[in-house]
């Protein structure tokens, strides 16, 4: 039984081009082993556009959510501060009137000018 070559990896990482490429001529178990890498390789590259398209959707959708979620608050905001019964109901429970606010007031409800 053979040994095997355990250089690669450190060729790979640590040697210059030259050296790397003097090995692999002559090592079969490198050959195999860069031969393996390239095909990874292949595959990464191919594989790479699926997952930009996949992030760039994500981060499409979360933006669509966050725009939602602020229209949507702004909506429900602006009806509430611009209607004033449903503002003093969710705050006192009951519609206040200008009698509640303290102005001196008619038999109607009216303000009184004097």
């Amino acid at each position: 039984m053979e040994n095997k070559c355990t250089k690669y990896e450190a060729l790979f990482t640590f040697a210059d081009e030259k050296t790397f490429n003097e090995h692999l001529k002559c090592c079969k178990d490198c050959q195999l082993e860069h031969e393996k890498m390239n095909a990874v390789s292949e595959l990464i590259k191919e594989a790479r556009p699926y997952f930009l398209k996949r992030k760039k959707t994500i981060a499409k959708a979360k933006i669509a959510c966050a725009v939602f979620a602020m229209c949507l608050s702004a909506a429900t905001l602006g009806v509430i501060n611009l209607n004033t019964d449903i503002s003093d109901t969710i705050k006192y429970g009951t519609t206040l009137t200008a009698e509640d606010l303290g102005f001196p007031v008619d038999a109607y409800g009216f303000v009184m000018v004097e």
